[in-house]
């Protein structure tokens, strides 16, 4: 997963990947090189005391050295560059792909699990990115130079070697063994800590309301100590592994000086020839040490890049047509034709036998139970999730047939949740119309009637909105959501329960201004408040999961047992027949 990821995101940098990659081999044959100069300067310059030789191969070390530094710097420079536009690239990817799941994928992964894959799984791999075009690619390159160079400088001192390298080799098998199941296990306990922590910040005022401020301490302490165990671990291993390393290292020189200093007493070796062959065993070694860091690095990286690909090969549920079918004239008919809806591995389904009409000028109100499936039912229209058998049409086409833009185009959504973006009141308006007057911003504060909170603000429309619209109450954020799906002027309204915040009299006043002016509009109000829907064109009625009855209020309250018992829990029953 990890080399198929780089593979397909490195392909835009293809030529400075290579142009780095040949710096390397550069740098490398350089240090590869120094060593034989510096054991040529100690045979026949020092010893013999040759001054203009040693100032000849002195001033080549210089300028090798000088290139070596040069290579260096810009090898830093275009592989910093590579990584961080590649993980740009990756979370860009990563983002598009999440942004285009349907509720089914977004509820499979997870906010939290989303939120780490595109910011700490992608940093771990564009990390073993960076580390691999400074020191992975450089390794290998070094190492196999250096022992061509150590046998062409002594082949009795090389047998050092096949100790030394072993030793290293199965240190770092062991390492991998226990390592890689440690860091796949370590991103399950950062999602878990995402996930208590998101839920906490989320609901601090419930806990508070609780006394459950300790309960919540422990749990997150709890998600907290198991990331720790896992760390320490990982970290314990390292612990162990990098003095061992260095006890193989410091071995190896003790004894390449040991058998080094026999052979140049025997004359069977230059004692120039030592200091090189001394660099070569360390190039080796550091070489096997970099393997090492980069073993350190790469499993952890797999676990994320599987991570990562598991989001960006996981396809929606709602896929658009590749011969999508235009329609002409939008006027908002909303059809269900005998739509049923289950989610995967479910027994029994959410919706079953939905048959219905939603007309253009007209309200048609949804209520029920909770868990009904009111909400399931909303998010088929603006094909949020897809019907598992039916059709639901607009305008006469199946919303399977045509551009999801086109029908996203032609609904005002307000959600069951309002939801504001950080910003300005201004900003959030305009996110239904981007070229929204003044005049037509503030016409539809003026409908969702929150106009008056508006203008009491220094600011006006430039007030700022935290994120989420903390900074405003649950009436006001509904309001300016509401405002929002009115900016847009869209063929159909979807309002999911988009009153409930508010008081009777703003409610009543909302829904008259609303439907005056979105008279050629098709209204679908999801409500549990009666008076929201009484004088609804159309109310349909579910109950787990089907519709129990369609009708006028006064229709209803003679025909459905489910929608008598929802009126009459709430009106006595003089309102009721009123």
């Amino acid at each position: 997963m990890l080399l198929q990821t780089l593979r397909e995101y490195l392909r835009p940098y293809k030529r400075t990947v290579w142009l780095v990659i040949a710096l390397l081999l550069v740098q490398s044959i350089g240090n590869l090189y120094l060593p034989n100069l510096n054991a040529d300067l100690i045979n026949n310059g020092v010893a013999r005391g040759n001054i203009g030789y040693i100032w000849k191969i002195g001033a080549i070390m210089l300028a090798i050295s000088a290139v070596i530094i040069g290579a260096s710097v810009v090898i830093a420079y275009y592989s910093s560059k590579v990584s961080m536009s590649f993980g740009r690239d990756l979370r860009k990817s990563v983002f598009v792909s999440v942004e285009r799941f349907s509720t089914r994928e977004l509820n499979k992964f997870g906010a939290p699990s989303l939120i780490t894959r595109n910011t700490n799984d992608v940093q771990q791999v564009q990390m073993v990115l960076f580390m691999g075009l400074t020191m992975m690619v450089g390794a290998p390159i070094t190492g196999i130079g250096a022992v061509i160079m150590a046998l062409k400088t002594n082949v009795k001192l090389s047998g050092l070697l096949l100790i030394a390298v072993p030793l290293m080799g199965g240190l770092i098998f062991w390492l991998l063994r226990r390592i890689v199941p440690l860091f796949r296990v370590m991103q399950v306990r950062i999602d878990r800590i995402n996930l208590v922590l998101r839920e906490q910040i989320a609901g601090v005022r419930v806990i508070r309301a609780f006394v459950k401020t300790r309960y919540e301490e422990e749990r997150f302490a709890g998600a907290n100590d198991e990331l720790m165990q896992t760390t320490l671990s990982v970290t314990r291993t390292f612990a162990i592994m990098f003095p061992a390393l260095t006890f193989i290292l410091n071995i190896s020189s003790v004894a390449v000086i040991w058998f080094g200093a026999k052979l140049i007493d025997t004359q069977s070796m230059p004692i120039g020839n030592l200091t090189a062959f001394l660099s070569y065993i360390m190039q080796i070694l550091m070489s096997v040490m970099m393997a090492v860091m980069m073993s350190m690095m790469i499993p952890r990286a797999e676990a994320s890049a599987e991570r990562i690909q598991e989001v960006l090969l996981t396809d929606s549920s709602v896929i658009e047509s590749l011969e999508p079918t235009i329609v002409e004239e939008r006027k908002g008919l909303i059809e269900f034709k005998d739509v049923e809806f289950r989610y995967p591995g479910a027994e029994h389904p959410v919706l079953s036998g939905i048959t219905f009409t939603a007309k253009p000028g007209k309200m048609t109100a949804i209520v029920g139970s909770t868990g009904s499936g009111k909400t399931t039912l909303m998010n088929l229209i603006p094909r949020f999730i897809d019907p598992t058998a039916g059709q639901v049409l607009m305008d006469g086409v199946d919303l399977r047939e045509q551009p999801l833009e086109n029908v996203w185009s032609e609904v005002g959504f307000v959600p069951q949740r309002a939801f504001l973006f950080g910003g300005t009141i201004e900003s959030n308006l305009r996110y239904g119309k981007v070229d929204a007057t003044d005049e037509e911003m503030w016409t539809a504060l003026k409908v969702a009637q929150a106009d008056g909170f508006v203008k009491e603000k220094e600011d006006g429309l430039q007030s700022p909105v935290a994120q989420g619209g903390t900074n405003f109450s649950g009436g006001q954020r509904q309001r300016l959501s509401i405002a929002r799906a009115i900016v847009k002027n869209p063929q159909l309204f979807i309002l999911d329960d988009s009153f409930s915040a508010l008081d009777y009299a703003t409610d009543s006043k909302l829904r008259a201004a609303l439907e005056k002016h979105a008279k050629k509009a098709t209204l679908i109000v999801v409500a549990q408040r009666v008076s929201t829907i009484m004088k609804a064109d159309q109310i349909i009625v579910l109950n787990n999961g089907t519709i129990d009855g369609i009708g006028t209020h006064k229709e209803l309250m003679k025909s459905s047992k489910t929608y008598q018992e929802i009126v009459l829990s709430q009106l006595s029953a003089e309102e009721a027949a009123s």
